[in-house]
């Protein structure tokens, strides 16, 4: 009767060593069905447009995206707007650059600029956010990540199967993720309870999104083309993230299946070359001489 009573201590330690960690570290994001997912996956261009709507109404108050340029919305597997609502939408922002006299001026925006951030510099946003600046949005989907564990992380690295969403994973899992602390928690003046935040589950963002705070487009009845929530806003702006931190996706992936089937290809053809070079010489394929192994 000893053996039972150990492993049901042991179950509840190690269920009492993953709560403890939970509340420390934050809970694990739940995996989400993203459409640009696996070596198949694509990007979808209307959620990439209703994300850019998220962004720029939303996040752009406060996040910048210095590495992507007006222009790249543009570009193929993008969200797919056309040059001229792109250039249309440059001319929407200020640009600050120098003169001919060296003075700092603005001027509006073209398709080559990126996008102008709401603060001058790191310090200016530091300031006006408690201390520290809101993180750059242009790779912050490829920057952030989790641990999935054993044996989900052995899956993710595989071919076929492989996962590389985490960090859209967490974006989404943490703009849902305010609520009530847990009784016993302690949250200080300024912050937010957030079960997905690492750090202590204790954050200094105030929840950014809220359901109906983005009217998207209408369809031919009159209704919203995707719901109005908070958790559509997430996937949404996720996503987008996730195409501002590698835009050429798509491209990469077409080149990638290029260059198996060319090395496919050429395998077989490399495997040819050598039967015939090798059948006037006779022998098995071992290079050996069939004479030579006959018994006398």
């Amino acid at each position: 009767m000893r053996y039972p009573s150990l492993i049901a201590v042991g179950l509840l330690s190690v269920v009492g060593v993953g709560q403890a960690s939970a509340e420390e570290h934050g809970h694990n994001p739940p995996r989400q069905k993203w459409s640009f997912a696996g070596v198949f996956g694509k990007f979808d261009e209307a959620q990439l447009q209703r994300g850019f709507q998220v962004y720029k109404e939303v996040c752009s108050n406060c996040h910048s995206m210095k590495l992507v340029r007006f222009r790249n919305l543009a570009e193929e597997g993008g969200p797919g707007f056309s040059k001229e609502q792109v250039k249309a939408l440059a001319e929407t922002y200020q640009v600050k650059e120098e003169n001919d006299k060296g003075e700092v001026v603005d001027r509006p925006g073209r398709a080559a600029d990126g996008f102008p951030p709401m603060y001058p510099n790191e310090k200016a946003a530091a300031a006006a956010h408690g201390g520290k600046a809101p993180p750059d949005f242009s790779v912050l989907a490829k920057a952030r990540t989790y641990e999935r564990g054993f044996p989900a992380f052995v899956f993710d690295a595989l071919p076929l199967t492989g996962y590389s969403e985490q960090g859209v994973d967490y974006i989404h899992a943490l703009l849902n993720g305010y609520g009530d602390a847990p009784e016993g928690k302690e949250v200080p003046d300024g912050t937010y309870y957030n079960k997905y935040y690492p750090q202590g589950q204790v954050i200094a963002m105030p929840p950014p999104l809220s359901d109906g705070a983005v009217t998207y487009p209408k369809n031919d009845k009159g209704e919203p083309v995707a719901p109005e929530t908070t958790d559509q806003y997430a996937k949404d702006v996720a996503a987008f993230m996730a195409w501002a931190a590698e835009p050429h996706m798509m491209a990469r992936k077409a080149l990638g299946f290029q260059v198996i089937l060319f090395l496919i290809l050429l395998s077989g053809l490399l495997y040819y070359v050598k039967k015939q070079i090798w059948k006037p010489l006779g022998g098995e394929v071992h290079g050996l001489q069939p004479e030579l192994h006959k018994t006398f």
